[in-house]
């Protein structure tokens, strides 16, 4: 892995914790504008990642996680939504994710660690 593209997860971290920030200092129009930039960078890291199974695998299921977390940001900010079924099904996705990758793609039981 090299350096610079290092740092774009570290900046990836920080636009996450900004949108949560905004999410929870309730900035309803940051809070949007920051869930853009947050997913486009998590999927670009999983594209560029995509040839490393086990990277490709927990990338997705960050973007299903950010994605969930977006939407029930966005329940919360504008639909007074306390049951978030439909964040809940990316949360799946995410769950799915890397459970493929764990009990499929390489199963932990069969892995020296």
């Amino acid at each position: 892995m090299n350096l610079p593209f290092r740092r774009l997860e570290n900046l990836h971290i920080l636009l996450w914790l900004l949108k949560d920030f905004c999410w929870i200092s309730d900035y309803k129009i940051l809070g949007l504008i920051m869930i853009v930039p947050t997913i486009s960078v998590a999927i670009f890291i999983t594209f560029k990642y995509r040839s490393v199974a086990a990277e490709l695998w927990h990338n997705l299921a960050i973007v299903c996680w950010i994605s969930a977390n977006s939407i029930w940001m966005i329940g919360e900010f504008y639909f007074e939504d306390t049951t978030r079924s439909v964040a809940l099904i990316f949360f799946y996705l995410g769950f799915i994710s890397v459970g493929y990758y764990y009990l499929i793609n390489e199963p932990f039981w069969k892995k020296k660690i």
